[in-house]
């Protein structure tokens, strides 16, 4: 390994950037002596789900802490049972399916699409049976699901619709802003996300009765006449007796899912800089594909849909053919300082593996995509020197491997 290698900082998937704006909001909440649910957290849930056309929004304290509150709540407010099936897509990350299993349902998989990588609406109805409860789309990388022929098959089969948009924020299709077309859609504010506060996710939804069992679910099954520490504030007599009288009531079996006033200061900031950072992963998508492009045969190149956004959380590829192990661009990639990552395997994790055993036959194109894809960054910290750097590496490496 050459020196320059050697010494150049990692590229990374994700990075994270502290602004003044910040730091000064951070500051705001330090000097307010509240970290608990406040102003802050207030404006966010405000702002976010203005910004998907929702109602309500609701911060909690991870992407995945929002979808097992969300199908949480759903199954109490129709009345599933356990071992009902949620359908998830066979390839996407850990947490879309362990959040069906936290809740006592059954997931069942459904291909994906060999170009775009999102659930496959043509594979859905093959897996529907009298126990089928709901579909989980998942929006990859930052591309929406083709949603439209998601939801015909959700209403016509009575199914409920829950959008697993952790990779995806504020991108539209055909207009709609992901999180705006289902039940209740869910976020990640995790660290190499759109919006990141370091831990934190979202529920929005536009139901009066959903919002009110998530808050619940979100704080130990707490009694919804108080889940925040101002819900009593200017009231009196009868009215502040009530809340006393059950502040300390819990109706349901709950989850400690919250986030700090901190948390949302991070993310007001970075909602200041959002255009900017949009503009910013926009054209790195675009140089990527442009300077990849001449190694087309060699490499599945990442695509958009008709009609619809792209965030590019990060930037997927598909090696072709069988002739060039995986493994070896990966080291390159590695040792040459890109971060890499494999598309999001479910199936054949070992603990999914125990569960369900070999599905690979079942599911072709995930399996595929599970021996031969592999994504790396591609966030508004990179600069053009490292797109230059990325390149390069994937040229020269081609070049040594013919």
């Amino acid at each position: 390994m050459s020196k320059t290698v050697a010494t150049r900082p990692q590229i990374g998937i994700g990075g994270c950037r502290v602004s003044e704006s910040a730091k000064r909001l951070v500051m705001e909440v330090l000097d307010s002596n509240r970290l608990s649910a406040g102003p802050m957290i207030d404006r966010f849930e405000r702002e976010i789900a203005g910004l998907h056309d929702r109602r309500f929004g609701l911060f909690t304290n991870s992407g995945t802490s929002a979808l097992q509150i969300a199908l949480a709540a759903l199954k109490e407010r129709f009345g599933w049972q356990d071992g009902d099936e949620v359908l998830v897509p066979a390839l996407t990350f850990v947490a879309t399916s362990n959040v069906v299993l936290y809740n006592g349902l059954t997931p069942v998989f459904v291909d994906v699409e060999p170009d775009k990588y999102c659930i496959d609406p043509a594979q859905i109805e093959q897996h529907i049976t009298p126990r089928t409860r709901a579909i989980m789309p998942v929006h990859i990388a930052g591309l929406p699901c083709d949603m439209d022929p998601v939801l015909e098959i959700a209403s016509r089969h009575g199914l409920r619709v829950v959008e697993d948009s952790a990779e995806s924020m504020f991108v539209r299709y055909r207009g709609r802003p992901v999180g705006s077309m289902s039940d209740i859609g869910c976020f990640s504010t995790y660290v190499a996300h759109i919006i990141t506060t370091g831990v934190g996710g979202f529920c929005v939804t536009d139901d009066t009765e959903l919002i009110v069992s998530l808050k619940s679910l979100m704080n130990h099954g707490r009694d919804s006449i108080y889940t925040r520490i101002d819900d009593d504030a200017g009231r009196e007599g009868q009215a502040l007796f009530d809340i006393a009288d059950r502040r300390f009531s819990f109706v349901r079996l709950g989850y400690s899912y919250r986030c700090t006033e901190m948390e949302a200061a991070l993310g007001l900031a970075q909602l200041e800089t959002r255009e900017a950072d949009w503009q910013r992963r926009q054209v790195i998508a675009r140089r990527l594909c442009a300077g990849l492009a001449p190694l087309a045969d060699q490499l599945q190149l990442p695509v958009e849909r008709d009609g619809a956004e792209h965030a590019w959380m990060f930037f997927p590829l598909v090696l072709r053919g069988e002739t060039i192990p995986r493994s070896a661009i990966i080291q390159y990639l590695e040792d040459h300082q890109i971060e890499t990552r494999y598309l999001l395997p479910l199936l054949n994790q070992p603990i999914y593996r125990q569960l369900f055993g070999d599905l690979d036959s079942r599911y072709p194109v995930a399996a595929r995509l599970n021996r031969r894809a592999f994504y790396i960054g591609c966030h508004a910290g990179m600069t053009d020197e490292e797109v230059d750097h990325i390149l390069d590496c994937f040229h020269s490496f081609f070049r040594n491997n013919a």
